[in-house]
């Protein structure tokens, strides 16, 4: 009998990591195709990098709505039915930016990102608890989350380099339809992955039939919010996305900005996006090392460190003059190539080394003795993911009005945040709160 446990965990393990990958495909379409967007739609406007995270920006504001519900559905439906409600719903999603570029509307591309971003929002709900919870919570648990987020950052490094191979110069006949491509694979990932995940079976935990919410099922004295720990943790994973998605998204624009003239016009929106996948691949580097030492390595320990040399990278990216280059390794999917950049930009790609392992100790830590309210404070958590469209909103505003690397500030305090939270705010001091 525990045999048969043990395999049906390590199943239903696999498919959740499959799942984050999946989560990350879906959300990274958003900032390379702010490029065309911006190409195609937002030529002639004066907030063009602002309109242009406007697609991003829906991806997320879908969390704000989701985020409680995803988490009740959780509660009363159970991990593998939520997740085939957020595959079909994914689907939906990428089919509708499909039509955008058959219509040329950036209204209806703004739809499908809002619809895809009900999907992402619920998949995260279901795969951050169920990891957690099929590795024992602690330093186990995030160690899962760890091991997930890694082939997270693998989908987010193949994006923007597809999108980015694919346009290669940006001119005024750039559309949406130039990726159809990525967006038929997308469409047929979650085709497969709905189809396999039926057949799979998914093990319910203990915390969807202890029902207890932030609105709730049933009636309780307390709830996830009477924690402390959890209510900083919000705001921590607020920030975080904000931080994570923004860096690389402001950083493909800034490098590909014509205005600029930083690379070759040519080649400047291809090379952007594998400036950027760089970043996401230093970010599934420092996933892959955080599973290996997430079993000995606390939480608390990698956000403390990972916030603080995080702050040092990005005070040296703002305070480098654009016109001073460098050689910097950049992967383009097979191998890597030397291209000059300017040092600023190295510097924001060596961030993700330090975001890699912020996600999973931020869960870990935020949920960590919560016990029945678990599930539901997990909605909140996924409600909270909003912040990796507003901030990056409010950071490319600055990019308009103040330049690219004034926008740097946004992240940069961003993390200061984080570090106050590593060391201050994930300290459980409600105990004497019932949790079973």
């Amino acid at each position: 009998m525990t045999s048969q446990k043990q395999q049906g965990n390590f199943v239903a393990i696999l498919m959740m990591i499959f799942l984050f990958a999946m989560i990350s495909f879906v959300t990274n379409l958003a900032a390379p195709m702010g490029v065309i967007v911006k190409a195609q739609f937002l030529e002639n406007s004066s907030n063009a990098n602002f309109l242009g995270m406007l697609g991003n920006f829906a991806n997320f504001l879908a969390y704000a709505f989701m985020g409680i519900p995803a988490g009740l559905l959780l509660q009363k439906s159970g991990y593998k039915k939520t997740a085939l409600i957020a595959i079909a719903v994914g689907f939906s999603g990428v089919f509708v930016q499909f039509l955008s570029g058959v219509y040329s509307s950036f209204i209806v591309y703004l739809l499908g990102a809002f619809v895809s971003g009900f999907s992402v929002c619920m998949l995260n709900t279901v795969v951050n608890p169920m990891l957690n919870t099929l590795g024992g919570g602690g330093k186990k648990g995030n160690q899962l989350l760890q091991i997930g987020g890694s082939f997270n950052s693998l989908a987010g490094t193949v994006t923007p380099m597809l999108v980015g191979a694919l346009i290669g110069q940006v001119t005024r006949e750039t559309a949406i339809k130039d990726v159809n491509p990525v967006l038929f694979i997308a469409m047929g990932v979650f085709a497969v992955v709905f189809i396999v995940l039926s057949f799979v079976r998914i093990p319910e935990l203990a915390s969807t039939k202890n029902v207890s919410s932030a609105g709730g099922l049933k009636k309780d004295k307390y709830s996830a919010w009477s924690f402390r720990h959890f209510v900083l943790g919000t705001i921590a994973i607020f920030i975080y996305v904000g931080v994570e998605v923004g860096i690389p998204g402001t950083l493909m624009l800034f490098l590909s900005d014509s205005k600029l003239g930083i690379l070759d016009p040519l080649t400047a929106v291809q090379t952007a996006g594998f400036v950027a996948g760089t970043y996401w691949f230093l970010m599934l580097v420092g996933r892959f090392v955080g599973g290996f030492v997430g079993g000995s390595v606390s939480g608390k320990t990698m956000l403390s460190v990972a916030s603080g040399i995080g702050i040092v990278f990005v005070l040296i990216a703002i305070f480098s003059p654009v016109t001073k280059l460098v050689s910097m390794p950049v992967f383009t999917g097979s191998a890597f190539s030397m291209t000059q950049v300017p040092i600023s930009a190295l510097f924001l790609v060596l961030v993700g080394l330090c975001t890699s392992v912020m996600w999973g100790g931020i869960f870990n830590l935020a949920v960590e003795g919560l016990g029945k309210y678990v599930a539901a404070a997990s909605g909140i958590f996924m409600m909270m993911v909003v912040g990796g469209g507003i901030l990056p909103l409010i950071q490319n505003f600055i990019a308009d009005k103040a330049g690219y690397l004034v926008s740097y500030w946004v992240p940069a305090v961003g993390l200061a945040y984080l570090l106050f939270y590593a060391f201050v705010g994930s300290k459980n001091v409600n105990k004497d709160i019932p949790i079973e």
